[in-house]
């Protein structure tokens, strides 16, 4: 079968069946490509060792396949068609790929590595992604692993831009849902942190309206922590405080709170570490509140129609396990 000048509809309707139809082997990725370098059957029959009567067939199977002539025949030699050139750049990407995932595959057998880059917000990156590193580290030391703190809006775009194989947060509302798999694996909650000695802490029922004359320290607008607050603040009918700074770092917040009289909202499970022992202990508390501080659940989310490597996989799946 000779190919035409031009990839015509029919043709290339017969071209993608193919692909789908399947039938295509690793061997037949490796002839073309073999076929692409030479230029000659013989050649590409050498590359592969097998005979120039087996490589003939395997080329005539793989225009049976796809339904296209994939070499003109020249007096000395073939050229590819344009389905056949088309095919060998294909085949080359899929060979790359399927060499790389060998390759990390055969790294992370042996401990030597393997790499992944996922974010997390605050809270589960404290109660879920710590634990998680430090178990993996036991058996995969050489996993060169980067973690991006950071709220659920920009991990969200970072996701989208490939250059997180995964997140711990929320989809944004501004995002189509449909671009990711989310699986919810747990719910934050928050509480107010002030430093120790603090005033307030003196009171025997504190209220909210209680802590409005004192500064507080504040994620930036739109935040979901700070909605959250400003949500109680309303649903409880007591004004919102007036003296608030605002930023978006947890370190700048916990230096103010322990140096003043501000009052901070935080994730329960970030500030119970501060407190404990281990952490600022002397330096801040936990203020005692009547009211609760639920932040909407997060989730491990991936890109749609994206596929983890296998480094990547393995932290996914030992975040899960941390949630059980």
């Amino acid at each position: 079968m000779r190919a035409k000048d031009s990839l015509g509809s029919d043709a290339k309707a017969n071209y993608g069946d193919g692909l789908l139809r399947g039938g295509l082997k690793i061997a037949h990725l490796k002839m073309i490509g073999a076929l692409d370098e030479t230029g000659q059957i013989s050649a590409a029959a050498a590359a592969m060792h097998i005979s120039q009567p087996a490589a003939s067939r395997m080329l005539a199977e793989m225009e049976t396949i796809l339904g296209v002539s994939l070499c003109n025949r020249l007096p000395r030699g073939m050229e590819l068609t344009p389905y056949g050139a088309a095919f060998a750049r294909r085949a080359r990407t899929i060979l790359l790929e399927l060499r790389e995932v060998d390759r990390e595959i055969s790294d992370l057998q042996f401990g030597r590595g393997g790499s992944v880059s996922f974010g997390s917000v605050t809270a589960p990156a404290v109660n879920l992604a710590v634990p998680a590193i430090a178990k993996i580290r036991k058996t995969y030391p050489a996993i060169n692993i980067n973690i991006q703190v950071e709220t659920s809006t920009i991990l969200a775009r970072e996701l989208l831009a490939s250059r997180l194989d995964f997140i711990i947060a929320r989809i944004p509302d501004d995002l189509n849902p449909r671009l990711f798999n989310s699986r919810v694996i747990g719910i934050e909650k928050a509480c107010l942190l002030v430093r120790k000695g603090h005033p307030l802490l003196n009171r025997k029922k504190l209220t909210l309206i209680d802590t409005v004359d004192y500064d507080w320290v504040f994620q930036p607008e739109g935040s979901l922590l700070r909605r959250t607050i400003e949500a109680v603040f309303i649903a409880r009918g007591t004004p919102l405080p007036d003296r608030i700074v605002n930023t978006s770092s947890t370190f700048l917040t916990m230096v103010m709170v322990a140096q003043t009289n501000a009052i901070a909202a935080m994730a329960t499970d970030v500030a119970s570490f501060l407190v404990a022992k281990e952490g600022l202990a002397g330096a801040l508390e936990i203020l005692p509140t009547d009211f609760e501080l639920n932040v909407q659940p997060y989730s491990l989310i991936t890109a749609r129609n994206r596929e983890l490597s296998p480094a990547a996989q393995l932290i996914y799946m030992m975040v899960l396990e941390e949630v059980s």
